[in-house]
């Protein structure tokens, strides 16, 4: 008997282990959020996976269907999210004619590492904000940070599709 209950004691204690002991506030969701479509791999691939290893050659590329090149959509997601950063800190946000098209075909390839680059510097700062914000304003933006979040992961899909249409994915670097 007293192996049995030093064996029950035992699971509860690693039961208590695996537990996360702090309860989830919409700081720490949010902040998944960003970090999971940022660079930590989880249900889905995040973009710093996804753009890993890609020449400007292999980021211009189309299909020839009318699918955005790799290129196109990292522009994209970094003209979004830096304009909410900028936006959501009270800085002057770039010259926007408001034609969203604008933000994929604006992708120069000779900046492909630089976007690259400046994609994962803003996701840092998107994640610092988020992290440093009082309450206050993390109540009244978390929509639009949960929607950062889920534009990201979008488009990061889209990648992913784009990549295996070119033969550049390869599937080790999915989700396992």
């Amino acid at each position: 008997m007293k192996t049995f209950v030093a064996f029950l004691v035992l699971l509860l204690s690693f039961d208590a282990y695996a537990q996360d002991p702090k309860p989830a506030t919409l700081r720490s969701i949010l902040l998944e959020q960003l970090r999971t479509t940022h660079n930590q791999k989880d249900w889905f691939v995040p973009i710093s996976v996804a753009v890993e290893g890609l020449t400007a050659e292999q980021a211009s590329w189309k299909d020839g269907s009318g699918n955005h090149s790799v290129g196109q959509l990292s522009n994209h997601l970094l003209f979004w999210n830096k304009r909410e950063l900028l936006k959501f800190k009270g800085e002057p946000e770039e010259k926007f004619s408001g034609n969203n098209v604008e933000t994929f075909n604006n992708f120069d390839s000779k900046k492909w590492n630089d976007t690259v680059k400046q994609l994962d510097q803003v996701m840092i700062e998107l994640e610092k904000f988020v992290e440093s914000i009082d309450d206050k304003k993390l109540q009244a933006l978390a929509s639009e940070i949960a929607h950062i979040g889920t534009h990201n992961a979008y488009h990061v899909g889209q990648i992913i599709f784009v990549r295996k249409l070119q033969g550049s994915w390869s599937p080790e670097k999915g989700v396992k």
